[in-house]
């Protein structure tokens, strides 16, 4: 009898920590939907399951060619800045209906990173965003977004999530930078108010003091050499000449199949929305007198 008992004991303590982890597997669950902030739910849900949804019917030779069937959707979308910022704290943004330089590469990736997982539901979306966005693929703070472009790059690259190709182009350059605009310029960042916050964004600046990368010079991407190198659906950050950044604009590459030439689809604030420029890549480079060259980045197979 007493073997009986010790039985039961031991079935209602296993049901018991079932039960309790289950709670707090769904409680943990709950508090991670309600840090995601949609800018019109459930015209964005229904949006992003209707796109991974026809990726899947459809066949691509690479991850490039994913990345420019999802780029293309966003064509003509109104260029707005400053939609991650919330007074309430940091919260994973989903925005389709407004779009920056950034939100706009960081929303095609997740997409192209969702659909080559064979995966179609905007959960998993939602997902792969925070992989991209925030360090190690964890919100935590203002201060876990991957603010500077450099930052971005080198986490997630680490994390496998795409590589850096600029120095397996032929023709590449180097630079020297120590970014620490942000907290050079506190007072356009309204989190950087926070002391906390301010002293955790100079913690990550200090890693990137010296920082070295390559880089394509614009006079290079003259050569065929070069520009034979491109593919559809590569990410390109526009290296800056400030001082203290790498990086002020992004895009995707696409290359027109008529004639092979490069262009840039890009969230365009001189357009005031997501265009495909009708300029050459290099024509488009040589007209921005405040860069310097191209850093280019290949999403991952």
């Amino acid at each position: 009898m007493k073997y009986l008992n010790n039985r039961s004991y031991i079935r209602r303590f296993a049901f018991a920590f079932i039960f309790c982890f289950s709670a707090i597997a769904n409680s943990f669950a709950a508090t991670n939907l309600e840090r995601v902030c949609f800018y019109n739910e459930e015209a964005d849900t229904t949006r992003l399951t209707e796109m991974l949804r026809e990726a899947a019917g459809r066949s691509f030779r690479s991850s490039g060619e994913r990345v420019e069937f999802f780029a293309r959707k966003f064509i003509g979308t109104p260029y707005v800045a400053h939609t991650l910022e919330c007074d309430s704290g940091e919260v994973l943004t989903v925005d389709l209906d407004r779009l920056d330089c950034t939100t706009f590469v960081e929303t095609v990736m997740a997409l192209a990173m969702t659909a080559g997982e064979n995966r179609s539901s905007w959960r998993d979306y939602v997902y792969n965003l925070r992989r991209i966005r925030y360090r190690g693929g964890r919100l935590n703070g203002y201060s876990s977004r991957l603010h500077y472009i450099c930052d971005w790059a080198v986490d997630n690259k680490h994390r496998g999530n795409f590589s850096d190709v600029t120095a397996d182009f032929p023709k590449h350059s180097y630079l020297i930078r120590t970014i620490d605009f942000m907290t050079e310029n506190r007072s356009l960042y309204p989190a950087l108010a926070d002391s906390v916050q301010y002293a955790r964004m100079r913690s990550i600046e200090g890693g990137y003091r010296n920082h070295r990368f390559p880089y394509v010079k614009t006079i290079d991407l003259k050569g065929k050499d070069v520009m034979a190198e491109f593919m559809s659906g590569d990410v390109v950050g526009i290296v800056t000449k400030m001082k203290n950044l790498d990086v002020t604009h992004m895009g995707i590459i696409v290359r027109d199949e008529s004639d092979g030439t490069i262009h840039l689809l890009h969230a365009s604030s001189a357009a005031g929305k997501v265009e495909l420029s009708p300029l050459p890549l290099y024509d488009f480079m040589k007209k921005n007198h405040n860069s310097l060259g191209l850093r280019i980045f290949r999403l991952q197979e």
